[in-house]
């Protein structure tokens, strides 16, 4: 399984774009094969910031979604309201049946 996390600091202006396009794909982006979870999340203490919080079955689940043309078109809209550039994070975990 991936685990993905991006923070994102948007200019004030730009928080409640950010927010209605996140509710318009966020469905596109859940019937994705391999994605298993996947929320945004707004930070309380600066209501700039938020974080997108996803897992992926397998790596190419993720990069099958990062290649597809709803992610260009989403990251094309999503950066141009970016007060500072974004910051990802992924890890990898395995479980296994004991």
């Amino acid at each position: 399984m991936i685990v993905r996390i991006v923070k994102m600091h948007f200019r004030a202006e730009e928080v409640d774009n950010f927010k209605l396009l996140f509710e318009d794909i966020k469905h596109k982006i859940r019937r994705f094969d391999g994605v298993t979870h996947l929320e945004c999340l707004q930070d309380v203490n600066n209501p700039q910031l938020f974080f997108t919080y996803s897992h992926w079955k397998k790596p190419t689940d993720l990069e099958n979604y990062r290649n597809s043309a709803l992610f260009k078109d989403t990251w094309t809209k999503t950066k141009r309201m970016f007060a500072e550039k974004a910051e990802a994070w992924s890890t990898e975990t395995i479980f296994r049946a004991e």
